[in-house]
């Protein structure tokens, strides 16, 4: 099973980036139950409604038990073959019907996120299939290589809890073969460069790790579906996915917060906008044994 870390977002402080001041609730359910809790971080708590600090979620009274709501994904034509169209339908199924889910909450501005990486981790995306009205998502993407690629999908069911699930889908042919060494070096983007320091310097598999990202120019970043950040790292056997959000921003500093499962190495890729334009930068990080 991959290890999926639940994202983390941004921090109140004085000085950093404020959050949208949380909206006041006159009902009468929200007078006398005064426990909002957020569906992605339950740690998180609040006396009125609003907003969660990490992840901007929108906070609710109670959270469902938290149920798995599986995806399946289909792929025309088949096989799939590299370098050529294909059609992906994605159809996230209620867990005790095996039903078609038909609503969804909308999470950072999408209702379903799609991570798709190549098993030589040279092919990374993060797409939004388009909704159909049978429930189902459908996207059109041509990969570049054969062999396999990991599928992770974030979506949030109605009544439900929000979902990070894997998948896998197998190319015709192979990849070349991945070369993936550490990879630290400030790394130029679209119109920005960004910088990464750890801490700890030595990345240590089990203990949370911050990763900071310093941004140049500053000028003219922008938050890019609803975060300061996106970022997604995987180990070398693509066994675990890590989707996270900024954890602290201040200025051109993006600091994310992270535990790595195990020891290896990893390559993050991190989205940041600036003047309008998506950037996407590549690190990959030995991770050591504690």
């Amino acid at each position: 099973m991959a290890s999926i870390n639940r994202r983390l977002w941004l921090l109140s402080a004085a000085g950093i980036i404020v959050l949208p001041a949380q909206q006041k609730d006159n009902s009468s359910e929200a007078r006398v139950n005064k426990d909002w809790i957020c569906p992605m971080d339950p740690d998180v708590r609040s006396d009125k409604p609003g907003l969660c600090p990490r992840c901007g979620m929108k906070l609710v009274l109670k959270i469902p038990d938290r149920v798995e709501y599986p995806i399946e994904v289909v792929c025309a034509p088949q096989p799939p073959q590299p370098q050529q169209p294909l059609e992906l339908t994605l159809r996230v199924l209620h867990p005790d019907t095996g039903h078609i889910v038909t609503n969804f909450e909308i999470v950072h501005e999408k209702l379903l996120h799609l991570f798709l990486i190549s098993e030589n981790l040279e092919y990374f995306a993060h797409l939004h299939p388009t909704a159909q009205t049978d429930g189902s998502f459908t996207l059109s993407v041509t990969l570049p290589y054969g062999g396999m690629y990991r599928l992770l999908a974030d979506y949030y069911p109605s009544g439900a809890v929000p979902q990070l699930a894997v998948n896998t889908l197998f190319v015709s042919g192979r990849a070349p073969d991945s070369k993936l060494e550490p990879s630290v070096a400030p790394c130029q983007s679209t119109n920005l460069t960004a910088t990464l320091r750890t801490d700890p310097a030595d990345l240590l598999a089990g203990l949370e790790s911050r990763l900071t990202f310093s941004l140049n120019p500053v000028d003219d970043l922008q938050t890019y579906l609803g975060a300061w950040g996106h970022m997604l790292a995987a180990s070398s056997d693509l066994i675990d996915l890590l989707h996270i959000h900024p954890f602290l921003v201040k200025g051109g500093d993006i600091q994310f917060n992270i535990i790595f499962p195990r020891p290896g190495l990893y390559r993050i890729w991190t989205q940041f906008q600036r003047a309008g334009q998506v950037n996407t930068t590549i690190f990959t990080v030995p991770v050591r044994t504690l």
